[in-house]
């Protein structure tokens, strides 16, 4: 089993930044942290990066139903979707799937959760298609 779903877009990377926000949005996530790789290694390695960035993505209805069937869900919170410039300077949206990353607790009600958060966040990326 895959660890994520991707998407690739025909669109500029911070316009891929800004359409990946607005479609969680649309599914009812907010962006809690956002992280600039490219800033970060440059700043503290003086490397140079591609454009990549990490959406920490969270549905706050779906991360309380996760923490109320598992305490320490919060360990694996908030989802995280990249954007990133590849090599061949393609943009590609990718979102972690929530069903393989919880496949080692063993618990049905949390299984449930990720099933519905896996569905959101493949509609998110399959929305990106639509917004080229």
């Amino acid at each position: 089993m895959t660890y994520h779903f991707s998407k690739v877009v025909d669109m500029p990377f911070e316009d891929a930044v800004s359409a990946t926000t607005e479609a969680l949005k649309e599914h009812g996530f907010g962006v809690l942290t956002e992280i600039d790789v490219k800033a970060t290694l440059k700043k503290k390695l003086d490397v140079e990066y591609r454009p990549y960035r990490i959406l920490g993505a969270c549905n706050p209805k779906m991360a309380h139903q996760a923490l109320q069937a598992e305490d320490k869900i919060g360990t694996m919170l908030p989802c995280n979707v990249i954007v990133q410039q590849r090599e061949d300077g393609k943009v590609e949206v990718s979102a972690v799937d929530p069903v393989a990353s919880m496949q080692a607790i063993d618990n049905p009600k949390l299984a449930d959760v990720a099933r519905q958060v896996q569905g959101m966040l493949r509609q998110v990326i399959d929305d990106l298609g639509s917004r080229e």
